[in-house]
């Protein structure tokens, strides 16, 4: 859902403004993404120290676009796929999906090309494991069409076309308000590249899909045995993350604000735990929305929204995959959408979108635990942040 309480954004220099001038071994290049119905202008670029967890000077734009709410990097970092995230009653009421290049010493953006998503509100996109598709999320905040899987074809050049192949599924209406129909939020292909997974909030299911475009490469996502798997009836699953070594997953439900962890093997995800870190707060008072695991698999970091605004530490048993609560921090905002793990593993930074800030973290590696904050950058709006980390 987009907000529509801003603060002033600070903002210096135009696109592509920023020094092109070689950057310090221990600063990376932070990509933003932003809702735009107030001063934001789409995605924004910041040059961030791991040695300090400072930002280097305010942020610039990078691209302007409207609701540029998701960003996929693709695996090489030469290509970067936005889900622009419009709908009814917007500026532009189209779900959109943009292609920039990436220029790998500037960083510079230059869009490739945009295509519709064929479906409202596109909140979250992911590339095939072989580069060859781009799967989008349609969200859908009606109740008609309601949500989609949309999937788009990806050229060699990052260009995208047309979705070729689109998927719905029917809801579960246990929540008559947010549940009418289904709303896919996120769709993640598995380790190994052979499967897809959908999560959806509407039906309170995770939709499973076999993926062979060799096989029909208009067609290339089919149903999987079993096609779904089961989360609580009003629940809503939002995000699902493999674990490295692709033999476990967990996945965050929004509405009901759970963690369920599952053991993975070939196409089959089998629920081994259910964490409810918010037991006993009333429905306003939590929405689970972001999690990462730290680099080393040890650690496993949840965002929870509404009146909570935390983020969760648990540490991940390497056996199971189970989780243990370490810690709950304030993230001293306001509805913490997305955060990041920055790559020195020191410094978690958090987007408080209606707060319209950006929160820097100490992390120690060691114990997982979340120290003081470092620094608050005010930026209008923030949905998403992704490293451009050097190859």
């Amino acid at each position: 859902m987009i907000m529509r309480k801003f603060w002033p954004l600070l903002m210096a220099g135009s696109v592509g403004a920023m020094s092109v001038q070689a950057a310090p071994a221990d600063t990376y290049e932070l990509l933003v993404g932003s809702y735009t119905a107030g001063t934001s202008e789409g995605i924004y670029r910041l040059q961030f120290d791991s040695r300090t967890g400072q930002f280097s000077g305010k942020p610039m734009l990078a691209a302007k676009a409207a609701n540029p709410s998701w960003l996929t990097v693709s695996k090489d970092q030469k290509h970067l796929y936005v889900v622009n995230e419009n709908g009814p009653g917007q500026k532009d009421p189209v779900g959109r999906v943009s292609s920039y290049s990436i220029d790998p010493k500037s960083h510079q953006l230059t869009l490739i090309n945009q295509v519709q998503s064929l479906g409202n509100e596109p909140t979250h996109s992911s590339v095939a494991a072989d580069g060859r598709y781009l799967f989008v999320a349609n969200y859908s905040v009606l109740e008609d069409p309601g949500g989609s899987l949309a999937i788009l074809p990806v050229d060699t050049t990052g260009k995208l076309s047309t979705p070729v192949q689109l998927s719905g599924h029917p809801a579960s209406r246990v929540n008559p308000e947010r549940q009418a129909s289904n709303h896919v939020h996120s769709v993640v292909s598995s380790p190994d590249g052979k499967y897809v997974f959908v999560q959806d909030l509407g039906a309170d299911k995770v939709f499973a899909y076999h993926y062979d475009p060799k096989a029909n490469h208009e067609l290339p996502l089919t149903p999987a045995d079993p096609a779904s798997v089961q989360l609580p009836p009003g629940s809503g699953p939002r995000h699902l993350l493999f674990s490295a070594d692709g033999k476990h997953a967990w996945l965050t439900t929004e509405m009901s604000a759970q963690i369920a962890v599952f053991d993975y093997n070939d196409g089959k995800l089998t629920q081994t735990q259910l964490v409810d870190f918010a037991a006993g707060q009333p429905v306003s008072d939590k929405a689970g929305a972001a999690l990462h695991a730290s680099s080393d698999g040890k650690f496993l970091y949840v965002s929870n929204r509404g009146t909570a605004n935390q983020m969760l530490v648990f540490s991940i048993d390497p056996a199971t995959a189970h989780l243990k609560e370490l810690q709950r921090r304030s993230v001293e905002g306001d509805h913490p959408r997305e955060f990041s793990i920055d790559p020195s593993g020191k410094f978690l930074l958090i987007a408080n979108q209606k707060s319209n800030e950006i929160v820097v973290v100490e992390r120690d590696p060691k114990t997982g635990l979340l120290g003081k904050t470092v620094q608050k950058l005010p930026i209008d709006a923030p949905s998403d942040l992704k490293f451009l980390v050097r190859q």
